[in-house]
């Protein structure tokens, strides 16, 4: 994996900094907590509705609620890290996350899930915000776009591997190991957070933490027309994600008949193309400029949303109709994130985990809203998915049109 120098003035002051390579292993590990959470347990969910006799639509509130944990605990970790420092919060985190995950193996019913779900998620957001916050903190510019990229690849081995334990994982030993493996996994990244990654938001750069200044931090982003354009751009096209995250283990498992423990293949194909997205942002991305990327990334969603959606409506090539819109679309995320995220942090070097918690917050409850209505809007087809999906590529790219340019 090629690395970027380091030319940052803070990296160069911080003691104990990893090597590139391991610094972008680890930070791209805790960026995983969100899709190993939710890409490990998908084949299970109508093995787990079946266990506790839940409808489809409860059984999917356990991705919603894990969604705004995620969401909630982003908003809380972001400013917690700019002022008591990076370490303490991620340590604490994802302490919380170990003991949630294996709250939700032991869970006797569905509204205990929902409930741990929602916990997990609150401690794993800060894997997710505070490794953002860290790269801020050493690079800055493009060069951050270009790390974000860097991290995203790896990060992006957890939703390729994931679903395919998963399946396994709930063919031999059942649902339940699955979060005893999540769990294992949080205590491995605790571990590496505590002997490789050093303090990179140091005391003198910290402020005091009142009510009235995380509210001024959080508006000063939402005001800023660039920032909050690209948190919306962001945000909206990766509800669209959420929305196919929601939807297809029941579109490829009860619709097309898809065994569960294959279900994970169908998914990684979709992550080889977002990896193969990542590459590409990572490669161009100090050539041709982080605007340009995020322009044509919303045009490559938009345009296979709606494919998807005329795909799905008339059921023109069956499994394959949404499988191959589907790759195009999470292919080109990583087109869209690692340079919305770059370009919103950029204008905030002082406040950067309060700026990455917005982000995240903003992209998992728009991702909430749009599983939520894959759930309710649930009818047996894969229509009500291709229609979120589509709505949520054509928003993103309307709004950068709009508002994310100048």
């Amino acid at each position: 994996m090629a690395t970027p120098p380091d030319r940052s003035p803070s990296a160069g002051l911080i003691a104990g900094l990893p090597r590139p390579e391991r610094l972008i292993l680890v930070l791209g590990a805790l960026a995983a907590f969100g899709p190993m959470s939710v890409d490990m347990y998908l084949p299970s969910l109508p093995d787990i509705a079946a266990e506790f006799a839940a409808p489809t639509s409860s059984v999917q509130l356990t991705l919603s609620a894990f969604f705004l944990g995620f969401a909630a605990g982003q908003l809380v970790y972001g400013p917690l890290s700019d002022r008591f420092g990076r370490r303490p919060v991620l340590l604490a985190g994802i302490g919380l996350y170990v003991l949630t995950s294996a709250a939700c193996a032991l869970s006797a019913g569905i509204g205990f899930m929902i409930a741990a779900r929602g916990l997990q998620a609150l401690g794993g957001g800060a894997g997710t915000v505070v490794s953002r916050a860290i790269v801020r903190d050493l690079f800055a510019a493009d060069r951050a776009a270009q790390v974000m990229s860097l991290m995203m690849l790896v990060m992006s081995v957890a939703p390729l591997v994931a679903p395919l334990l998963g399946g396994q994982l709930l063919y031999w030993l059942g649902w339940r190991a699955i979060f005893w493996v999540l769990a294992a996994f949080g205590a491995a990244c605790l571990l590496a957070v505590a002997r490789a990654i050093p303090e990179t938001n140091p005391p003198q750069r910290r402020h005091p933490l009142p009510l009235a200044a995380v509210r001024g931090a959080y508006l000063r982003v939402l005001r800023h027309r660039q920032a909050s354009g690209s948190i919306l751009v962001g945000s909206l096209a990766l509800a669209g994600m959420f929305a196919y995250i929601s939807g297809t283990p029941f579109i490829y498992i009860e619709i097309f008949h898809v065994p569960p423990q294959l279900y994970g293949l169908l998914f990684g194909l979709n992550i080889v193309g977002m990896m193969g997205g990542a590459y590409l942002n990572s490669r161009l991305v100090t050539r041709l400029g982080s605007a340009f990327l995020l322009s044509l990334g919303t045009g490559i969603v938009c345009g296979a949303g709606l494919l998807l959606l005329a795909l799905a409506w008339t059921g023109t090539g069956g499994l394959l109709g949404i499988v191959v819109p589907l790759f195009f679309y999470v292919g080109a995320l990583n087109l869209i994130s690692a340079n919305a995220i770059a370009r919103t942090l950029q204008h905030f070097p002082h406040t950067a985990g309060t700026a990455a918690a917005l982000f995240g917050a903003a992209q998992f409850t728009l991702g909430a809203v749009a599983g939520t209505l894959v759930g309710q809007l649930h009818n047996g087809t894969a229509v009500p998915m291709a229609a979120v999906i589509a709505a949520c590529g054509v928003l993103s790219l309307a709004v950068e049109r709009l508002l994310s340019r100048g």
